[in-house]
């Protein structure tokens, strides 16, 4: 079944067709350009993982490339590199994405490469161990970041032992003994067609990728998979506990201190997240934001500070990180938390309004000047909200969002009970509240 979703003039055409098996198609025709990115968006992240198998998805996205029956790891890449195009994938903890970005007239070999890939991975032992030991020195890079461990570790504080909480990449606990039968167990049990979203943009006919993708499929899992409907989105009507507000410090011996400040929020189906979007810009979303100003500019107390949102099925979550030097941490703290109290009590101005909604407007808009990104807004929209709402419709949204929107969510967001994460050259009873 196909049906037509979106007509952008700025683009093209977006098409949606779903396959008996339950498995989407989406592409947006835009023949101006000359390339095209596909992408295969599977529904399975870290947060599907049980507490022993914690790094399964991240291991199996590490294992797709490595070889299929038809194909070694090196065919993968180089069949690839050799009409100049690239490949790559990423795990989220709601999600999977692998994808390729060729010439137009290279489309047909980059589906036939990554749905082989996707779709018939052979996960040779050999191969398991070799990445197993890829995987554990990613883990010890990450946590040679402090810059980016401070971020999973405010996770961990706010969510706990609950999967949205975990890593994704595992632990040294979990990857070092999981096994090749558990992983192959978990590939073939949670990669099914219901829960694969196809997305491709650029110069393409959506016809003939729907056709070249059933043929790339047949013969594998994916293809001969019994009739099925799309797997639903992910409920926004259950419950996570977070966890009570605390504190922390993960002693570390580096020249900056790193903070996360921040507390639950909005899930991605709330229709307030246009004004949280907004807040989040006037807060801390660029140079002229109060946060940068405040603490960078006026006092020079950091090189870097800014707030950001996560939001998943049914939370998310609103946080402010700066890097400073371990003796200024304290002052940067206060002066978030006072930055925060007054946005909350006082709200933003109708400038402050302006300047957050054009900055959210341009962007989305922005974010869609290549093929790249248009294929992921298609992936993203169908697999994570069930819909995809044209760009149109998304500036109307952000336009529509009101002074007393903005300043409501404010007073909602920015008093709740925050957790505090830090990584720096303090004893992990710092910073206690």
């Amino acid at each position: 079944m196909t049906r037509v979703l979106d007509s952008d003039p700025l683009g093209g055409t977006v098409r949606r067709t779903v396959l008996p098996n339950g498995m989407r198609i989406l592409t947006e025709a835009v023949p101006a350009m000359r390339s095209v990115s596909f992408g295969i968006w599977v529904g399975v992240g870290s947060r599907d993982e049980a507490p022993q198998l914690g790094g399964a998805s991240h291991f199996l996205e590490h294992l797709l490339f490595k070889g299929t029956r038809k194909r070694s790891a090196l065919d993968i890449s180089a069949q690839i590199e050799a009409v100049g195009g690239e490949t790559n994938a990423y795990t989220a903890k709601e999600y999977t994405c692998y994808y390729a970005r060729v010439l137009d007239e290279d489309l047909p070999l980059a589906i036939d490469v990554m749905c082989d890939a996707v779709a018939d991975s052979v996960l040779a032992e050999a191969d398991v161990e070799t990445e197993r030991g890829v995987i554990l020195e990613e883990i010890a890079m990450h946590a040679d970041e402090p810059g980016d461990e401070v971020h999973d570790l405010h996770a961990e504080v706010l969510y706990g032992d609950h999967p949205l909480g975990r890593l994704i990449s595992g632990t040294v606990e979990t990857i070092t003994p999981m096994t090749r039968k558990q992983i192959n167990s978990f590939y073939r049990r949670r990669y099914t067609p219901p829960v694969i979203v196809i997305a491709a943009a650029g110069n393409l006919d959506h016809a003939t990728v729907v056709k070249q993708v059933r043929e790339a499929f047949a013969g594998t899992p994916l293809g001969d998979a019994l009739p099925a409907s799309p797997e639903p989105t992910r409920s926004p009507h259950s419950r996570v506990k977070h966890r009570p507000p605390a504190t922390l410090v993960r002693p570390d011996d580096t020249e900056q201190a790193h903070l996360v400040l921040g507390g639950p929020a909005l899930h991605r189906h709330d229709e307030r997240r246009f004004a949280l979007g907004v807040l989040n810009n006037v807060l801390g979303g660029g140079m002229s934001s109060r946060l940068f100003q405040q603490v960078r500019e006026k006092r020079g107390l950091a090189y870097s500070v800014y707030s950001y949102t996560s939001q998943y099925a049914e939370t998310g979550s609103f946080a402010v990180y700066a890097g400073c030097a371990p003796a200024k941490a304290d002052e940067v703290l206060a002066l978030i938390r006072q930055e925060l109290a007054d946005t909350a009590a006082h709200g933003i101005t109708a400038e402050e309004l302006r300047r957050g909604k054009g900055m959210l407007k341009g962007s989305l808009v922005l974010g869609l000047e290549d093929t790249g990104s248009r294929m992921s807004r298609l992936g993203k929209g169908e697999l994570l909200h069930g819909d995809l709402m044209s760009v149109d419709e998304l500036l109307r949204r952000i336009e529509s969002v009101t002074l007393d929107e903005v300043n409501h969510i404010a007073a909602k967001v920015l008093t709740a009970p925050m957790s505090l994460a830090v990584v720096g050259p303090f004893d992990d009873t710092a910073f206690q509240l």
